[in-house]
C-alpha cells in the first residue's frame, strides 16, 4: 500500500538543510501529500526545494488530514532533534501516524514518543538503526559484479543523486544494476541498505562489505558515497566504505564554486587533480579502481556556466563530465560500461 507523507521541514525548507526532504520528493513524488512548515506556508515545495511541483507546504498537521506517515526531512549537523519538533511529532503519533526519521537521536529511544506510539500501535522507524556487529573478511566478490562508487570533496555535493540516475540510466538501457544505499535518505528511496555513517567504526567496513554480497547478482552495482576523505568530521566512514566495497571505478563529485567545506571556512578544499590522485590512492590500496568520470553539482550556475564549468573539469582530468539533472547521465553511464568492457577483457 502507497504511504501518504507529510515531510517535516519546520524552519528548514532549503535545498542544503532540507536534502533529505528534496530527494524524498524527487524519487518519492507519488508517496508525498505535504511538507510541513509552518513558517513558509502556502508556497509550494517546488518554489522552496526546486522539486515537487505543486505539493503545498502547509502549516500543520491538520491540514494534510489523508497524510499516514510523518517523515524528518532534515539533515542536521550531529543528527538531532530540534526541541521545538517535539510537539509535532508527539502530535503526529498521537494522530495515528508512523513516524520515519534519519536522524542520530533516535525517535524510538525517547520514553515519550515510544509511550505514546505503544498506546496509539503506530510505528517509529528510526533509519539510522542498526546492529552491525560483522568484520570484513575479503571473500572475494562475484566476478563480473562491476561497482561504481560516487566519492566526493565533501559533503552534500551530489553523492547519492548521482548514484540513483546512474543506476536508472543503466537499467534504462537494459542491464541489471542496483543502486546500494548508504545513508538514511538513500534507505528511504531505495527500501534496503544499511546506515554506514551510524556504524560503530570497527564494523564499517564490514557492513560495507555485506551489502556487496547481499547484491551481488546484479551486474552493476552503484554504491552511494558517504561524507568525504577531504572532511575533518566525516573521513572515517568514506575510508570504510572505500575498503569495504571494493569498488572497479570512481565517479568524483563536487559542486562547482564550493571552495571550502561547508560550515569550515578555514578548511580549503582540493583541486580535481588531487581528489583524483588521493581517492585512486586510497582505494587502490585494497582493489584496482580508477576515476572513470565527473558529476558536477552546478545547482549555482547558469546553463551557460555550467556547461564551460563541465567541460572545464573535462579537460583538466580528461574524463567525462556532466551535471545529472542538467545533462543527464548518458556519459557517466557510457563510462561505466566502458569499464565493464575492460574488466572483462
Amino acid at each position: 500500500m502507497t504511504r501518504k507523507i507529510v515531510i517535516l521541514t519546520e524552519g528548514h525548507t532549503n535545498p542544503h538543510t532540507a536534502k533529505t526532504a528534496a530527494s524524498v520528493i524527487r524519487y518519492r513524488t507519488d508517496e508525498v501529500v505535504a511538507v510541513l512548515d509552518s513558517t513558509q506556508r502556502g508556497v509550494t515545495s517546488q518554489a522552496l526545494l526546486g522539486v515537487g511541483g505543486g505539493i503545498p507546504v502547509v502549516g500543520s498537521l491538520e491540514e494534510a488530514p489523508s497524510a499516514d506517515t510523518l517523515l524528518i526531512g532534515i539533515a542536521p549537523r550531529g543528527g538531532r532533534i530540534p526541541d521545538a519538533w517535539r510537539p509535532v511529532i508527539l502530535k503526529a503519533i498521537t494522530r495515528g501516524m508512523n513516524i520515519v526519521s534519519g536522524l542520530h537521536d533516535f525517535i524510538s529511544d525517547d520514553a515519550e514518543f515510544a509511550e505514546a506510539a505503544r498506546q496509539r500501535g503506530v510505528t517509529i522507524h528510526d533509519v539510522r538503526k542498526n546492529r552491525e556487529r560483522d568484520i570484513a573478511q575479503r571473500p572475494g566478490f562475484r566476478q563480473g559484479c562491476v561497482r561504481i562508487h560516487t566519492v566526493g570533496h565533501d559533503c552534500s555535493v551530489g553523492k547519492m543523486v548521482t548514484a540513483i540516475e546512474l543506476q536508472r540510466g543503466l537499467s534504462a538501457a537494459g542491464h541489471n544494476a542496483k543502486f546500494v544505499a548508504t545513508g538514511q535518505t538513500g534507505i528511504m528511496i531505495e527500501g534496503d541498505g544499511c546506515p554506514l555513517d551510524c556504524v560503530v567504526s570497527d564494523f564499517i567496513n564490514g557492513a560495507a562489505e555485506k551489502l556487496v554480497l547481499a547484491n551481488q547478482q546484479h551486474d552493476f552495482l552503484l554504491i552511494e558515497g558517504q561524507g568525504s576523505l577531504f572532511h575533518p568530521s566525516y573521513s572515517a566512514v568514506t575510508l570504510g566504505i572505500l575498503h569495504g566495497t571494493l569498488p572497479d571505478g570512481l565517479v568524483l563529485c563536487y559542486e562547482a564554486g564550493r571552495t571550502q567545506v561547508a560550515a569550515m571556512e578555514h578548511v580549503p578544499l582540493p583541486s580535481l587533480t588531487e581528489l583524483r590522485r588521493i581517492y585512486e590512492t586510497v582505494a587502490g590500496i585494497m582493489h584496482p579502481c580508477r576515476a572513470i568520470g565527473i558529476a558536477v553539482n552546478s545547482r549555482r550556475l547558469s546553463a551557460t556556466e555550467a556547461d564551460d564549468e563541465c567541460h572545464r573539469a573535462s579537460d583538466e582530468l580528461g574524463l567525462p563530465a556532466c551535471d545529472v539533472f542538467r545533462h543527464g547521465a548518458d556519459v557517466l553511464v557510457q563510462a561505466v560500461l566502458r569499464l565493464r568492457e575492460e574488466i572483462v577483457r
